[in-house]
Parts: C-alpha cells; sequence; structure tokens
C-alpha cells in the first residue's frame, strides 16, 4: 500500500525555501564557497517525494534578509513548518526530508575535511534543532 500525497504550490514552496534556505544559513555563517555547492548538490540529489519537490524549477524560493539574524527569522520556522506538513501525510516523507536537510547541511560544513567553524557548527545545531522541533 502506498500513501498518496498532496502538497499544494503553498507547500512545496515551504520546502524548497526551508531546505534551501537551510543551506543559505550555513553559507551566512561563514561556510566555504565550496561547502555551499556540496549542500546545493546534497539536496537536489535526494530522492522521493522530497526529491521531486526540491529538483523542481521554481522562482518561488525567497529569502529577503538582510542578515544572519532575519535570514534564520524565516528559515528556522520554515523547517518546522515543512516537517510538519509532511509528518500529517506521510511520516517517512518527513524523515526523507530531515535527512536530506541534514545531509545538505553536512556536506556544506565538512567539504574542506576539517572541523567546520564554530559559527557554522552552532548554525548547523540550529538547524537540526528547527527539524526537531515539528
Amino acid at each position: 500500500m502506498s500513501v498518496t500525497i498532496t502538497l499544494t504550490d503553498q507547500d512545496k514552496s515551504t520546502l524548497r525555501t526551508a531546505a534551501y534556505g537551510a543551506v543559505s544559513l550555513i553559507a551566512a555563517a561563514g561556510a566555504p564557497h565550496k561547502g555551499i555547492s556540496h549542500g546545493s548538490i546534497a539536496l537536489t540529489s535526494a530522492t522521493g517525494l522530497v526529491g521531486h519537490v526540491l529538483a523542481a524549477k521554481s522562482k518561488d524560493i525567497h529569502l529577503p534578509g538582510k542578515s544572519v539574524a532575519a535570514l534564520a527569522d524565516q528559515v528556522l520556522p520554515s523547517l518546522t513548518a515543512a516537517m510538519s506538513l509532511l509528518a500529517e501525510q506521510d511520516p517517512a516523507e518527513a524523515g526523507n526530508f530531515r535527512d536530506t536537510v541534514l545531509v545538505a547541511i553536512e556536506a556544506a560544513t565538512h567539504a574542506d575535511k576539517g572541523q567546520p567553524a564554530p559559527a557554522v557548527a552552532a548554525m548547523a545545531r540550529k538547524i537540526a534543532a528547527a527539524l526537531d522541533a515539528a
């Protein structure tokens, strides 16, 4: 038996904003450019419904924050909202989204094979906490 998930255009926008916003937050916290590329590639490499949503060509990702704090004020609640809306319909896809974002963050923070800077590591913990808050 398969579960059919119905996502509105707004739901899809929330997922994309949350996922790509998480990588943007890591960039704003000081992750290396190479790492951000790895994080973005990880998002487009996702599978399942989440993979289809993140790989879609869209112009609905708006991250207007002019500071890390403003960006975090938008992205962290979006991560929690994305987890909540997926968990309501299919807990497995919620887990897929969580894993996808965490892999992207891991790729972005460890691209140079060293330890991430303290600010980057702190932002990664905040992202993980927002994912788990749902």
